[in-house]
């Protein structure tokens, strides 16, 4: 069984269809089921009345829970398929509602579309879909940013990563990733309710990132045909970011499309200062943001390119 041509199927198919909304209507999807388990533990393990040392412990306990939940079930349906042509063809169907090229491609390009038509109230919607900020305050530019900032964190979140460890390791590999991610994204905030308990979480998917996050910059860099001036903003700025993971990618994008990203913002109702990646560009805007896109493709064309290499040498 080859891991690395299971996740090649994995993300054609993600590409083909993405998640149809006729299939989420019925069954949901495996990252709101992983959702639902991980509110429950939080719900249930997350005591506010408890030092900040015990809600830690506890929640490295929700955290390793959770991963086993998902990992060990994929685990035992992985080993009981065969290691033939047949396995690999059922690991990548297995594999694919955990790739999401298509759902980021298509939320991104749903800003992008009232943004070019100088609909700014609408791409301002469709931006609160995928971003932690608050859109109401953004002009066409923080739209812009916000827009391929998403787009260039998620590219490595949603699809580098998942597909790293599904290469490396199989069905367990993406299922106790996407585990971690989710995790992450649910409890890894520094909000006083979730700061101690999130810890775990937030560390957790800070490791599972450490690779991805780096090779999706070096993606973006060689994808964009300018890896010199990517390299060069990935060297300088990467690090300047509050994500020890998302800066790569982030850096790589912005030195490819030319502009700036990151920057002040607003979190909550609080200013947070955050510095800029690749500062004295300009800003970006709707014509940037369809170039995002089109990098993101060949970026992922590559990925699986390199997949095709592994596979079959």
């Amino acid at each position: 069984m080859s891991f690395a041509l299971a996740m090649i199927l994995a993300m054609a198919i993600d590409a083909l269809i993405g998640w149809p909304d006729r299939l989420f209507r019925r069954i949901g999807h495996p990252v709101t089921w992983l959702g639902a388990l991980i509110g429950a533990l939080e719900r249930g393990l997350n005591r506010l009345d408890l030092n900040p040392l015990r809600r830690r412990i506890l929640g490295t306990a929700a955290a390793l829970a959770a991963i086993s939940a998902a990992a060990l079930p994929a685990l035992a349906i992985s080993t009981a398929l065969p290691e033939t042509w047949l396995g690999t063809l059922l690991t990548g169907l297995l594999a694919w509602p955990l790739v999401a090229t298509r759902s980021l491609h298509d939320h991104v390009a749903a800003v992008a579309r009232p943004l070019a038509a100088g609909d700014l109230a609408s791409a301002r919607i469709e931006l609160a879909k995928i971003v932690g900020r608050d859109p109401t305050k953004l002009d066409e530019a923080g739209v812009s940013r916000a827009a391929l900032e998403s787009l260039a964190e998620n590219a490595s979140d949603g699809i580098t990563a998942p597909i790293f460890w599904g290469a490396l390791f199989g069905l367990p590999g993406i299922a106790g990733y996407k585990a971690i991610n989710t995790l992450d994204s649910m409890l890894g905030h520094r909000t006083p309710r979730l700061e101690a308990f999130g810890w775990a979480s937030a560390r957790i998917d800070d490791v599972a990132n450490l690779i991805p996050a780096r090779l999706t910059g070096l993606l973006f860099a060689l994808a964009g045909l300018k890896p010199r001036r990517a390299f060069a903003c990935m060297l300088r700025d990467a690090r300047k970011h509050r994500s020890p993971n998302a800066g790569w990618p982030e850096a790589a994008m912005a030195g490819v499309l030319g502009v700036r990203l990151s920057g002040p913002r607003i979190y909550e109702g609080r200013l947070s200062a955050e510095p800029w990646v690749n500062a004295g560009a300009p800003d970006p805007g709707p014509r940037e943001i369809s170039a995002g896109l089109s990098l993101m493709r060949r970026a992922m064309g590559l990925l699986a390119g390199v997949l095709a290499l592994v596979a079959f040498t």
